[in-house]
Protein backbone atom coordinates (compact mmCIF):
# COMPACT_ATOMS: atom_id res chain seq x y z
CA UNK A 1 0.00 0.00 0.00
CA UNK A 2 1.56 3.17 -0.62
CA UNK A 3 2.00 6.07 1.57
CA UNK A 4 1.71 9.65 0.95
CA UNK A 5 4.94 10.85 3.47
CA UNK A 6 8.24 10.72 1.89
CA UNK A 7 10.58 9.94 4.18
CA UNK A 8 14.35 10.30 4.03
CA UNK A 9 16.91 8.39 5.80
CA UNK A 10 20.29 8.87 7.22
CA UNK A 11 22.40 6.36 8.09
CA UNK A 12 22.09 2.68 6.72
CA UNK A 13 23.80 0.64 8.93
CA UNK A 14 23.16 -2.75 10.25
CA UNK A 15 20.00 -1.53 12.02
CA UNK A 16 19.51 1.78 9.60
CA UNK A 17 19.27 -0.71 6.50
CA UNK A 18 16.41 -2.72 8.34
CA UNK A 19 14.25 0.34 9.64
CA UNK A 20 14.63 1.28 5.62
CA UNK A 21 13.63 -1.91 4.32
CA UNK A 22 10.59 -1.82 7.05
CA UNK A 23 9.64 1.27 5.51
CA UNK A 24 10.20 0.41 2.10
CA UNK A 25 8.05 -2.56 2.31
CA UNK A 26 5.02 -0.88 3.94
CA UNK A 27 4.92 1.74 1.14
CA UNK A 28 6.48 4.89 2.27
CA UNK A 29 8.47 6.68 -0.45
CA UNK A 30 12.19 6.44 1.17
CA UNK A 31 15.60 8.42 -0.23
CA UNK A 32 18.40 7.50 1.91
CA UNK A 33 21.89 8.28 2.40
CA UNK A 34 25.13 6.59 3.95
CA UNK A 35 28.73 6.90 2.85
CA UNK A 36 29.45 3.16 2.49
CA UNK A 37 28.29 2.21 -1.42
CA UNK A 38 27.54 -1.17 -0.38
CA UNK A 39 24.44 0.61 1.46
CA UNK A 40 23.65 2.78 -1.10
CA UNK A 41 23.60 -0.52 -3.83
CA UNK A 42 21.18 -2.64 -1.06
CA UNK A 43 18.80 0.42 -0.42
CA UNK A 44 18.17 0.72 -3.94
CA UNK A 45 17.49 -3.41 -3.67
CA UNK A 46 14.94 -3.37 -1.21
CA UNK A 47 13.06 -0.18 -2.78
CA UNK A 48 14.13 2.83 -1.83
CA UNK A 49 16.66 5.83 -3.70
CA UNK A 50 20.11 6.95 -3.07
CA UNK A 51 20.91 10.64 -2.47
CA UNK A 52 24.45 11.61 -2.69
CA UNK A 53 24.20 13.43 0.77
CA UNK A 54 22.58 14.16 3.63
CA UNK A 55 21.03 17.74 2.63
CA UNK A 56 19.74 15.76 -0.96
CA UNK A 57 18.15 13.32 1.54
CA UNK A 58 16.27 15.33 3.38
CA UNK A 59 15.07 17.78 0.63
CA UNK A 60 11.34 18.07 0.54
CA UNK A 61 10.39 15.55 3.20
CA UNK A 62 8.25 15.78 6.21
CA UNK A 63 9.94 13.10 8.02
CA UNK A 64 13.52 12.29 8.67
CA UNK A 65 15.19 9.48 10.10
CA UNK A 66 18.66 9.65 11.78
CA UNK A 67 20.33 6.62 12.91
CA UNK A 68 23.94 7.10 12.91
CA UNK A 69 26.47 5.80 15.18
CA UNK A 70 27.01 8.45 18.07
CA UNK A 71 26.61 12.49 18.36
CA UNK A 72 29.41 13.68 16.96
CA UNK A 73 27.66 12.24 13.51
CA UNK A 74 24.23 13.41 14.17
CA UNK A 75 25.59 17.30 14.50
CA UNK A 76 27.75 16.43 11.12
CA UNK A 77 24.70 14.67 9.06
CA UNK A 78 22.19 17.99 10.51
CA UNK A 79 24.54 20.89 10.57
CA UNK A 80 27.61 20.32 8.91
CA UNK A 81 28.85 20.52 5.33
CA UNK A 82 25.74 19.79 2.83
CA UNK A 83 23.73 18.80 5.99
CA UNK A 84 20.21 17.96 6.36
CA UNK A 85 18.51 20.39 8.86
CA UNK A 86 19.26 23.29 6.32
CA UNK A 87 16.99 21.23 3.56
CA UNK A 88 14.22 20.31 5.49
CA UNK A 89 10.61 22.45 5.18
CA UNK A 90 9.56 24.34 8.28
CA UNK A 91 7.22 21.81 10.02
CA UNK A 92 9.49 18.75 9.46
CA UNK A 93 10.10 16.18 12.19
CA UNK A 94 13.38 14.31 12.56
CA UNK A 95 13.13 11.19 14.15
CA UNK A 96 16.22 10.04 15.97
CA UNK A 97 16.90 6.32 16.27
CA UNK A 98 20.06 6.67 17.17
CA UNK A 99 22.06 5.94 21.09
CA UNK A 100 23.07 9.68 22.29
CA UNK A 101 22.95 11.07 25.71
CA UNK A 102 19.63 12.22 26.88
CA UNK A 103 21.32 16.05 27.54
CA UNK A 104 22.62 16.25 23.47
CA UNK A 105 18.98 15.29 22.23
CA UNK A 106 17.04 18.07 24.88
CA UNK A 107 19.91 20.22 23.02
CA UNK A 108 19.31 19.04 19.36
CA UNK A 109 15.73 19.72 20.26
CA UNK A 110 16.17 23.42 20.99
CA UNK A 111 18.43 23.80 17.68
CA UNK A 112 15.87 22.36 15.67
CA UNK A 113 13.26 24.48 17.06
CA UNK A 114 14.95 27.37 16.17
CA UNK A 115 14.83 26.44 12.06
CA UNK A 116 10.80 25.70 12.52
CA UNK A 117 11.58 21.56 12.94
CA UNK A 118 10.31 18.83 15.53
CA UNK A 119 12.16 16.21 17.22
CA UNK A 120 11.11 12.83 17.93
CA UNK A 121 13.42 11.15 20.73
CA UNK A 122 13.18 7.31 19.27
CA UNK A 123 15.48 4.84 19.86
CA UNK A 124 15.32 1.52 18.90
CA UNK A 125 16.32 -2.07 20.57
CA UNK A 126 16.26 -5.28 18.79
CA UNK A 127 18.78 -5.73 16.65
CA UNK A 128 19.76 -6.41 12.98
CA UNK A 129 16.93 -9.36 12.54
CA UNK A 130 14.49 -7.23 14.03
CA UNK A 131 15.20 -4.01 12.07
CA UNK A 132 14.62 -5.85 9.42
CA UNK A 133 11.51 -7.54 10.22
CA UNK A 134 9.74 -4.37 11.76
CA UNK A 135 9.72 -5.78 14.97
CA UNK A 136 12.08 -3.21 17.17
CA UNK A 137 10.86 -2.33 20.44
CA UNK A 138 11.04 1.68 20.24
CA UNK A 139 11.56 4.19 23.43
CA UNK A 140 9.73 7.32 22.36
CA UNK A 141 9.31 10.90 23.80
CA UNK A 142 8.53 14.16 21.89
CA UNK A 143 5.49 16.63 21.75
CA UNK A 144 2.18 15.17 20.15
CA UNK A 145 2.95 16.96 16.67
CA UNK A 146 6.15 15.02 16.87
CA UNK A 147 4.28 11.82 17.67
CA UNK A 148 1.21 12.44 15.17
CA UNK A 149 3.69 12.77 12.28
CA UNK A 150 6.10 9.72 13.12
CA UNK A 151 3.54 7.67 14.14
CA UNK A 152 2.24 5.07 10.83
CA UNK A 153 6.44 4.86 10.12
CA UNK A 154 7.46 4.02 13.23
CA UNK A 155 4.20 1.49 13.58
CA UNK A 156 5.98 0.06 10.20
CA UNK A 157 9.56 -0.46 12.06
CA UNK A 158 8.37 -1.81 15.42
CA UNK A 159 6.53 -4.64 17.04
CA UNK A 160 5.75 -2.06 20.07
CA UNK A 161 6.35 1.54 20.83
CA UNK A 162 6.42 2.96 24.41
CA UNK A 163 5.43 6.74 24.36
CA UNK A 164 7.58 8.00 27.20
CA UNK A 165 6.47 11.60 27.28
CA UNK A 166 6.62 14.89 25.75
CA UNK A 167 9.37 16.00 26.46
CA UNK A 168 12.76 15.00 23.67
CA UNK A 169 15.41 13.13 25.97
CA UNK A 170 13.17 10.68 27.71
CA UNK A 171 13.54 8.07 25.39
CA UNK A 172 17.56 7.94 25.23
CA UNK A 173 17.38 8.26 28.73
CA UNK A 174 15.54 4.69 29.12
CA UNK A 175 17.81 3.66 26.10
CA UNK A 176 21.13 4.28 28.46
CA UNK A 177 19.62 2.00 31.05
CA UNK A 178 18.79 -0.80 28.53
CA UNK A 179 22.34 -0.28 26.88
CA UNK A 180 23.88 -0.59 30.43
CA UNK A 181 22.21 -3.78 31.21
CA UNK A 182 22.24 -5.54 27.48
CA UNK A 183 26.49 -4.59 27.49
CA UNK A 184 26.37 -6.43 30.79
CA UNK A 185 24.32 -9.25 29.77
CA UNK A 186 26.14 -9.64 26.80
CA UNK A 187 29.69 -9.69 28.56
CA UNK A 188 28.28 -12.07 30.99
CA UNK A 189 26.83 -15.01 28.21
CA UNK A 190 30.30 -14.48 27.02
CA UNK A 191 32.00 -15.31 30.39
CA UNK A 192 29.31 -18.17 31.18
CA UNK A 193 30.06 -19.92 28.30
CA UNK A 194 33.37 -19.63 28.42
CA UNK A 195 33.93 -20.82 32.20
CA UNK A 196 31.49 -23.85 31.49
CA UNK A 197 33.85 -24.53 28.29
CA UNK A 198 36.69 -24.50 30.46
CA UNK A 199 35.12 -26.89 33.09
CA UNK A 200 34.72 -29.17 30.06
CA UNK A 201 30.87 -28.54 29.42
CA UNK A 202 29.66 -29.38 25.68
CA UNK A 203 28.70 -25.74 24.69
CA UNK A 204 25.28 -26.83 23.04
CA UNK A 205 24.09 -28.68 26.02
CA UNK A 206 25.38 -25.62 28.08
CA UNK A 207 23.03 -23.45 25.88
CA UNK A 208 20.36 -25.16 26.01
CA UNK A 209 19.75 -25.44 29.65
CA UNK A 210 20.86 -21.77 30.82
CA UNK A 211 18.47 -19.69 28.24
CA UNK A 212 15.67 -22.27 29.82
CA UNK A 213 16.92 -21.37 33.51
CA UNK A 214 17.47 -18.18 35.93
CA UNK A 215 20.79 -17.80 34.08
CA UNK A 216 19.46 -16.37 30.97
CA UNK A 217 18.82 -13.33 29.33
CA UNK A 218 17.82 -11.91 26.28
CA UNK A 219 21.20 -11.19 25.48
CA UNK A 220 22.16 -15.06 26.22
CA UNK A 221 19.27 -16.24 24.12
CA UNK A 222 20.48 -14.19 20.83
CA UNK A 223 24.42 -13.68 21.06
CA UNK A 224 25.61 -17.24 22.17
CA UNK A 225 24.16 -19.01 19.08
CA UNK A 226 27.10 -16.97 17.29
CA UNK A 227 29.23 -18.12 18.91
CA UNK A 228 28.16 -22.39 18.98
CA UNK A 229 28.31 -21.45 15.02
CA UNK A 230 31.75 -19.80 14.93
CA UNK A 231 29.91 -16.54 12.65
CA UNK A 232 31.12 -13.35 13.68
CA UNK A 233 29.74 -11.47 10.85
CA UNK A 234 28.88 -8.19 12.10
CA UNK A 235 25.24 -7.72 13.51
CA UNK A 236 26.66 -5.38 15.85
CA UNK A 237 30.26 -4.63 16.59
CA UNK A 238 32.14 -4.85 19.73
CA UNK A 239 33.02 -1.46 18.69
CA UNK A 240 29.48 0.18 19.26
CA UNK A 241 29.93 -1.55 23.31
CA UNK A 242 32.53 0.48 23.49
CA UNK A 243 30.81 3.51 22.34
CA UNK A 244 27.53 2.45 24.01
CA UNK A 245 28.92 1.31 27.50
CA UNK A 246 31.36 4.34 27.69
CA UNK A 247 28.22 6.94 27.40
CA UNK A 248 26.68 5.26 30.08
CA UNK A 249 30.06 5.31 32.66
CA UNK A 250 30.55 9.29 31.27
CA UNK A 251 26.83 9.90 32.46
CA UNK A 252 27.12 7.58 35.63
CA UNK A 253 30.16 10.39 36.30
CA UNK A 254 27.92 13.27 35.40
CA UNK A 255 25.67 12.27 38.23
CA UNK A 256 28.39 11.26 40.26
CA UNK A 257 26.94 7.50 40.50
CA UNK A 258 29.54 4.27 40.09
CA UNK A 259 28.17 2.04 37.81
CA UNK A 260 30.79 -0.85 38.58
CA UNK A 261 28.84 -3.47 36.33
CA UNK A 262 29.08 -1.33 33.74
CA UNK A 263 32.62 -0.15 34.39
CA UNK A 264 33.56 -3.85 33.88
CA UNK A 265 31.88 -4.75 31.15
CA UNK A 266 32.97 -1.38 29.20
CA UNK A 267 36.71 -3.30 30.56
CA UNK A 268 35.99 -6.39 28.65
CA UNK A 269 34.72 -5.12 24.92
CA UNK A 270 37.84 -2.41 25.38
CA UNK A 271 39.77 -5.41 25.73
CA UNK A 272 38.04 -6.97 22.79
CA UNK A 273 38.83 -3.98 20.54
CA UNK A 274 42.37 -4.16 21.38
CA UNK A 275 42.75 -7.18 20.59
CA UNK A 276 41.42 -5.84 16.98
CA UNK A 277 38.11 -7.33 17.46
CA UNK A 278 35.89 -4.26 17.33
CA UNK A 279 34.71 -4.52 14.09
CA UNK A 280 33.47 -8.02 14.66
CA UNK A 281 29.91 -8.92 15.66
CA UNK A 282 29.46 -8.30 19.56
CA UNK A 283 29.41 -12.08 20.44
CA UNK A 284 33.28 -11.89 19.40
CA UNK A 285 33.87 -10.15 22.91
CA UNK A 286 34.33 -14.13 23.91
CA UNK A 287 37.14 -13.91 22.02
CA UNK A 288 38.92 -11.98 25.03
CA UNK A 289 37.69 -14.97 27.41
CA UNK A 290 39.16 -17.76 24.90
CA UNK A 291 42.41 -16.29 25.36
CA UNK A 292 42.77 -16.75 28.84
CA UNK A 293 41.27 -20.52 28.92
CA UNK A 294 43.15 -21.00 25.47
CA UNK A 295 39.57 -23.76 24.59
CA UNK A 296 37.26 -22.20 22.02
CA UNK A 297 33.42 -22.80 22.66
CA UNK A 298 32.88 -23.60 19.00
CA UNK A 299 35.54 -25.90 18.90
CA UNK A 300 34.46 -27.56 21.76
CA UNK A 301 30.91 -27.96 20.15
CA UNK A 302 32.15 -30.41 17.64
CA UNK A 303 34.84 -32.11 19.34
CA UNK A 304 37.70 -29.98 19.26
CA UNK A 305 38.33 -30.34 15.76
CA UNK A 306 39.12 -26.73 14.95
CA UNK A 307 42.35 -25.17 15.71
Amino acid sequence: MEQDTRIGFIGLGAMGLGMAASLCRAGFPLTGHDLRAEAMDRLIEVGGCGAANPADAARGVRLLFVMVVNDAQVDAVLFGDRGAAAALPAGATVVLSSTVPAGFVRDLAGRLAERGLQLLDAPVSGGAVAAEAGELTIMASGAPEAFAAADPALEACARMVYRLGDAPGIGSTVKAVNQLLAGINLVSAAEGMAFGVALGADPKVLYDVIRNAAGGSWMFDNRVPHMLDDDYTPRSACDIWVKDLGMVLGIGRDLRMPLPMAAAAHQVVMMAAAQGFGPIDDAGVVKVYESFTGKRIAAAKDGGKRA
